[in-house]
């Protein structure tokens, strides 16, 4: 009994997570048709206003927190993850390749997994498994973003990626501190864009980026920014988050392995891309990487001990 009932808090915590990798790997569209218009601070701060109005619509009750401790860990989900990671992924692209800082965020799990492991004090986290996955699906990526160009090194943009990659995986570890308290998903996810926006805010006063709401009301650029603020922003941080509760922040990070794989798909069907074979053996790589990173040792063990 209790091992259908794993399987089906397993898949309650799978679906929503690669829910989330599809629609967040189809937002380069999106942000590519409102980057004629808008700063990426200015999207940024656009989605995550309409997400947090979202979230609030939908639960409008206030968290009640277990005070300054509690307050810390959103204080510092919504510095990492809605507005540090976004902010030094955008600015990185500045200065690197697309293909570059694909990779280099790719390597958001290992990171996770590191600092799971540190904080949390369990080896469990970093396995063969877990290694052979990261390393396949990092072969996977590099195929699938170089599409066989030379790979150059631009120091200032790769050190900004693996920033943002880094503060990904932190505030991975921090959600899954943060379900530890049993807060109502959908109004935790909302407390951190509380947060988040203050910080963004802030950014974007630094950078001196003034908002042009008439451009917000095109009527192209009014409808792809509602697709990112609900669903990219709203949506898929509350299932982000509530697959990081079921089945732990480094399982649920691994799913980023598929971004370029879902990346690769769309732009199939909606640019009318041709798929060759290295696109075809990177989809392969990244999809077994994913699988195999995903195995429990122990389950696996057990299994076999019990065929024997």
């Amino acid at each position: 009994m209790s091992g259908t009932n794993d399987r089906t808090a397993g898949l309650s915590g799978h679906l929503p997570a690669f829910i989330t990798i599809f629609i967040w790997g189809t937002t380069y569209i999106s942000t590519k048709i409102l980057l004629q218009d808008f700063s990426p601070i200015q999207i940024l701060l656009a989605r995550f206003v309409i997400g947090f109005v979202i979230l609030c619509l939908i639960n409008h009750h206030r968290l009640k927190t277990n005070g300054f401790k509690t307050e810390i860990y959103f204080a510092a989900a919504g510095l990492t993850g809605i507005c540090l990671y976004y902010l030094l992924e955008n600015i990185a692209l500045v200065y690197t390749t697309a293909s570059n800082a694909g990779v280099i965020v790719a390597a958001a799990p290992f990171f996770t997994a590191i600092l799971s492991q540190i904080f949390f004090r369990d080896k469990k986290y970093i396995n063969a498994f877990f290694v052979l996955g990261f390393l396949l699906a990092i072969a996977g990526t590099c195929i699938l973003s170089f599409k066989g160009n030379a790979v150059t090194v631009n120091p200032k943009g790769d050190f900004l990626a693996f920033c943002a990659a880094f503060a990904w995986a932190v505030y991975s570890v921090i959600c899954r501190k943060i379900s530890e308290f049993n807060f109502p998903t959908i109004a935790a996810t909302r407390h951190t864009f509380a947060y988040g926006l203050v910080f963004m805010s802030v950014a974007t006063f630094v950078l001196g980026t003034p908002f042009s709401f008439n451009n917000m009301l095109k009527p192209l650029n009014f409808f792809n920014l509602i697709f990112l603020g609900a669903g990219a922003s709203a949506l898929c941080f509350v299932t982000w988050n509530f697959s990081v509760k079921k089945l732990g922040a480094v399982k649920t990070s691994a799913y980023i392995y598929l971004t370029p794989v879902i990346t690769v798909t769309t732009s199939l069907i909606v640019l009318k891309e041709k798929l060759n074979f290295p696109a075809v053996c990177g989809i392969i790589l990244t999809l077994s990487g994913l699988f195999i990173s995903n195995i429990n040792a122990k389950k696996l063990s057990k299994y076999f001990n019990g065929c024997q």
